[in-house]
């Protein structure tokens, strides 16, 4: 399996002081050492963390693919074409929101959504369309040309942190807290059954899988096991295990473990 770091959170740490350190650039070398496969980075409408001289410089330095996240705005599909990355993965985005919080939606009438694929492909340009575990959703990314799809796991990273850490002791406002621990374990077995009857389906179309959002050094295991899922995109946690570790450490430690099925 692939591992693809996201390093937009080096650039987060640079921000809260708006100074020039640390580099998300002086990562690339780094992450490649360590045996990641891919870099990962957002290019937001806001530009809260990677800036348009950031996602310039690491499409051209780095060693490594560039799946450059986007939004379907055509402002932003114009730098990604002139960039041309590897892979451009087309997000939603939210102003008000931390982190991407759902899915794309592909299904309906998406003109615009047909505009940004069409010129993606013509720069040659692969294209991933992240989206929610759903069968539609599936069939809709197929329908419209997409190579690649990324299942957006945060309901799973979420469901595995209130079984198995301290978070349904902590936080009162979220309602699945209110959820037994039967009713939890069933759920987050339902949720892994669904990711894998439809990565399997999705692989069936032609589809390339990958899965994103919230995985960790503690539930990234079963994500593992599904065989038809052949990349993982992960972030925030590895820089945040690299504050204490080193980053050279913290990508070679989840390398390993999603290397050993």
């Amino acid at each position: 399996m692939h591992l693809g770091v996201n390093i937009d959170h080096i650039a987060i740490l640079r921000e809260a002081r708006r100074i020039n350190d640390p580099d998300p650039l002086q990562a690339l070398g780094v992450c490649a050492r360590a045996g990641a496969d891919q870099i990962t980075i957002h290019l937001r409408e806001d530009r809260r963390h990677m800036h348009d001289e950031d996602a310039v410089a690491i499409v051209r330095h780095s060693p490594l693919p560039v799946n450059l996240e986007c939004a379907v705005a055509p402002e932003i599909i114009d730098i990604v074409c002139t960039l041309r990355p590897a892979r451009a993965t087309i997000v939603p985005e939210k102003r008000e929101e931390v982190t991407t919080e759902g899915g794309l939606a592909v299904t309906g009438d998406r003109p615009d959504l047909e505009h940004a694929i069409a010129r993606l492909h013509e720069q040659e340009i692969d294209v991933s369309l992240f989206i929610d575990p759903t069968r539609e959703a599936i069939e809709a990314a197929h329908g419209l040309g997409a190579e690649w799809i990324e299942f957006h796991t945060g309901h799973y990273a979420n469901l595995y942190a209130m079984l198995h850490t301290n978070l349904a002791r902590t936080h009162h406002t979220i309602p699945q807290l209110e959820l037994t621990r039967r009713e939890l374990k069933e759920q987050l077995q339902h949720e892994l059954e669904t990711l894998r009857s439809l990565s399997v389906y999705a692989a069936e179309l032609g589809l390339h899988v990958a899965a994103g959002h919230g995985l960790n050094y503690q539930n990234v295991t079963p994500i593992v096991e599904i065989e038809t899922i052949e990349e993982l995109n992960i972030g925030q946690s590895i820089i945040a295990r690299s504050v204490f570790d080193g980053l050279e450490r913290a990508v070679r430690e989840i390398k390993h473990l999603i290397s050993e099925k």
